[in-house]
């Protein structure tokens, strides 16, 4: 196998030790949500949920290009380069047909240390991804279902013309250039150790990075009892012991941009707070104002002292890492984020 197997690790690499390097004036990692519609529907995901019960998402469906320009000229203003600029949210990306154009643009601004897309890959053709990769893609990564035509139609609803598929990976793959390719599925999706197997066998020549992640309970509104077995429910995403935690790290180093130009703090699909809106402020003046400082400030005071959504989820439980970790730290950052000198 030529990727390298990174199962159980972050898949962005080393993290820094969050606390000693907060309060952040760039955000490490802005999320980027362009459209709220996938088409897929997996049964550990969202979209398997009626509309009607997801709650609010999005005032629109589809980010206009101009406001996504304007927020990355926004983004040109902060001190410092964001690490990773990530195309996902809640819905498949390519579906966008500005996808192209919002990565160009990107790339051009030379805002971020890498541009990232999300994609569960079933629209990349040669023509997407001989564009993808001439715009400058830092990195793919591509979310796979399963080793089988019959289990993506089991596991997401979707039929697929699987070999074709496969030779669409291939070919970015194969023309990538600079581009890191990095596939990943879910544990629930593989049919046991053959399964596992053969999905090594069939992806492990065609991309740099490969991964075996595990399905986790972080969307209300799934029953997950018929899904996850054994003892999933005591390891993270990442296959990492789950752990306690008293604070949410996502607010202090990422935010996400939704289809309507609302700035959310977390990747949550309920939101705890509209923390500004960038089609009449600044993405930087967002990040650095009030708003975002005061649930900043609660946060810091613990998950249960934040709101109902905060005390409800289960995302930071189980899509945090060691180095993220804020216990220890709340009274010192407190005293920082006040400006206490």
């Amino acid at each position: 196998m030529k990727a390298k197997d990174i199962s159980g690790q972050a898949p962005g690499g080393k993290r820094t030790k969050l606390a000693e390097i907060l309060p952040l004036k760039t955000p490490f990692v802005i999320q980027v949500f362009p459209v709220y519609a996938c088409n897929f529907k997996c049964n550990y995901c969202v979209f398997s949920v009626n509309p009607e019960k997801r709650g609010f998402i999005s005032d629109k469906v589809i980010m206009d290009l101009m406001l996504y320009k304007k927020c990355v000229d926004d983004m040109s203003k902060f001190p410092e380069k964001i690490k990773v600029l990530r195309f996902v949210g809640i819905g498949e990306p390519l579906l966008h047909k500005d996808i192209v154009e919002m990565i160009g643009y990107t790339v051009k601004k030379n805002v971020a240390l890498k541009v990232e897309l999300l994609t569960n890959a079933s629209l990349l053709t040669s023509e997407m991804s001989d564009a993808l990769i001439e715009r400058g893609l830092s990195r793919l990564v591509v979310s796979l279902q399963g080793t089988s035509k019959e289990i993506y139609e089991e596991v997401c609803g979707i039929k697929i013309d699987f070999n074709k598929f496969i030779d669409n990976l291939k070919y970015f793959y194969e023309n990538k250039q600079s581009t890191e390719m990095y596939l990943k599925i879910v544990d629930t999706a593989l049919k046991g150790e053959d399964d596992k197997k053969k999905y090594f066998k069939l992806f492990g020549d065609i991309c740099d990075t490969i991964a075996v992640e595990h399905t986790v309970p972080i969307h209300s509104g799934i029953d997950y009892k018929d899904i996850l077995t054994d003892d999933r429910e005591k390891m993270t995403q990442f296959g990492l012991p789950v752990e306690e935690l008293d604070i949410c790290s996502q607010p202090f180093f990422t935010m996400q941009i939704n289809p309507d130009g609302k700035v959310v703090p977390c990747y949550s699909f309920e939101y705890p707070g509209i923390m500004g809106d960038c089609n009449n402020e600044a993405l930087n003046d967002i990040w650095n104002g009030k708003i975002f400082t005061e649930f900043r400030m609660k946060m810091l005071s613990g998950i249960k002292n934040t709101g109902e959504v905060c005390k409800n989820c289960n995302i930071s439980k189980y899509r945090s890492f060691p180095e993220d970790s804020l216990n220890k730290d709340a009274d010192r950052l407190k005293k920082l984020y006040r400006g206490d000198s």
